[in-house]
């Protein structure tokens, strides 16, 4: 039987998951090789090795609301996109109210997982990690969850860029990217242009001479601000959007470009890409187009050669005397510590079943935990994932059998290869809400719509039309939260909160946001049809 549990990674993933092992009477322990919580979100003025990394001024894509866990509401005063800083106290606090931080082992690396030679009766496995002085130690645990994440490994293909060995600048990856010190007066070239490489080219370009942002195939450009000034991932994220964009997707589609070519005109620009806007994540700035029309940022082409001090793109352009290059050309993924026959590969991604099982284990006692993407914030596909893997781990939820697993895996992998952009570092895509309804599905944790409709109208209009945010995944079922309702009626509440610096609470008037009000017949009516329509397509 399935207590104790070793966590791999102390971060929105690892967190979460010791939550969720404690909500179902395990025993967690969870191995962080850093000195302190938060992964990805902890900043280091020096690059650590084998460990995530961001810099100074990171700002988070996803707003508060959208990337907060299921049970435990943003405070209200944090800004809507919060600092890296920002999301760190937003973690400790988290981490403080569900008293997480005694089952963490900090600055202990995990080295090595193997399975126990009786594995196939029991389950278990052996953990080796290595401590802050070197020595090593193995223990036994019934259950794995690898929180690890993926952004450690930087990708840096220089087999694509001849000529290389000949610059006489300076080149680094994105990851050891911190600040723009040292970049005065430079002329620097910022190749790949997902979120960092646009982010550290305008950065950059606050001081240096030039800053040139180099792409081989474009990106759709998202502004964090929407309609009224409002955070844009809560003003499109309903269910009936995402209703609309699956019956409709060529529409869906075009909407959705012509309003975000409205803004500014991407082939003009020279940032139009290939792929749709649904096919891979935008790039999140609010800065690139204003630094692109002022001219502090250039762009280019892929760039096909070095020589010397001389950049060389694909249209035949050149850039002379460039002093400094960046590669922001993603990160490879790895688990260094887990046997190799766990990490078999479906296409690009690797072999797990909805992304956190291993078809092949004879007992489903490891789970992978925040290893995916889709189109907003990782923290409610991770708290879904580790709720269903530690009623997994109980015996409460059951999979598949392999068979069924394996097929299921190379089906998404098909569809995921057809309907999205992916590539080795790309390889985790999914359809974020349709992702979450599918997992909470497993634990009976997805909402009720047609029930919700009979017996709380009020709510069902704002699961429906509102934003779809983590609360909605703890309104019924297992892990129920009475706070629930109140923390989706409330949640506009929040947003506009921040706004908030000159006037008293009480005389603050805002209209703009679609606060829970009493609708009108007509409205009733219309919402009526959709509910049912939405009901009859997802039977829920």
């Amino acid at each position: 039987m399935v207590q104790k549990v070793a966590i791999i990674g102390a971060g929105i993933s690892g967190l979460t998951s010791i939550k969720c092992c404690l909500e179902e009477g395990l025993e967690p322990t969870c191995f962080e090789s850093g000195p302190e919580i938060g992964g990805l979100w902890r900043f280091k003025e020096e690059p650590e090795p084998g460990r995530a990394n961001i810099y100074e001024s990171v700002v988070i894509n996803s707003s508060k609301e959208r990337m907060a866990y299921s049970d435990f509401p943003p405070p209200a005063e944090l800004p809507n996109n919060m600092h890296h800083s920002e999301v760190l106290l937003y973690l400790r606090l988290y981490a403080q109210n569900f008293q997480l931080l005694r089952h963490i082992r900090f600055q202990t690396s995990v080295v090595n997982v193997r399975q126990t030679a009786d594995f196939a009766d029991t389950g278990r496995w052996t953990v080796e990690t290595e401590g802050r002085d070197g020595r090593r130690t193995s223990e036994l645990f019934d259950a794995v969850m690898v929180c690890t994440g993926h952004f450690t490994t930087p990708h840096l293909p220089f087999k694509d860029f001849p000529g290389i060995e000949s610059f006489n600048g300076k080149y680094f990856h994105s990851w050891e990217y911190r600040n723009a010190e040292g970049m005065q007066g430079k002329k620097v070239v910022v190749v790949g242009i997902g979120s960092s490489g646009g982010d550290i080219a305008v950065d950059i370009s606050r001081v240096a001479e030039k800053v040139y942002l180099s792409s081989r195939s474009g990106a759709w450009v998202v502004s964090r601000v929407g309609p009224w000034g409002l955070p844009v991932d809560m003003m499109y994220a309903s269910r009936v959007d995402v209703m609309l964009q699956r019956l409709f997707p060529s529409l869906s589609s075009r909407k959705a470009e012509k309003m975000f070519n409205r803004v500014f005109n991407h082939e003009l620009y020279g940032l139009k890409p290939r792929h749709g806007i649904f096919e891979q994540n935008a790039v999140v700035s609010d800065d690139l187009p204003a630094r692109i029309i002022s001219g502090r940022v250039r762009l280019k082409g892929n760039v096909k050669e070095f020589r010397g001090s001389t950049l060389v793109f694909s249209d035949g352009s050149a850039v002379d005397q460039v002093d400094v290059v960046v590669f922001a050309t993603g990160y490879n993924y790895s688990f260094p510590f887990l046997p190799p026959t766990l990490q078999e590969k479906s296409g690009y991604r690797l072999c797990l079943y909805k992304h956190v099982f291993p078809p092949s284990l004879s007992r489903p006692t490891l789970a992978v935990v925040g290893f995916i993407h889709g189109l907003g914030s990782i923290t409610p596909l991770a708290e879904i994932q580790a709720r269903w893997a530690t009623r997994v781990f109980k015996g409460l939820a059951r999979l598949p059998t392999k068979e069924r697993m394996l097929d299921e895996v190379a089906s998404e992998t098909e569809t995921m290869h057809k309907r999205y952009a992916c590539s080795e570092r790309t390889p985790i895509q999914v359809d974020y809400m349709p992702y979450l309804d599918s997992v909470a599905s497993q634990i009976r944790v997805k909402p009720n719509i047609a029930l919700l409709l009979l017996t709380d109208p009020k709510l069902a209009f704002q699961v429906l039309f509102g934003p779809c945010t983590s609360y909605q995944y703890r309104l019924n079922g297992p892990g129920r939260w009475t706070g629930a309702r109140q923390a989706i009626l409330s949640q506009w509440d929040r947003v506009v909160w921040p706004f908030n610096t000159k006037l008293a609470p009480k005389a603050l008037k805002i209209r703009l946001v679609p606060r829970p009000r009493t609708p009108s017949k007509l409205s009733m009516v219309l919402f009526s049809s959709a509910a049912l329509l939405y009901c009859f397509i997802y039977n829920t």
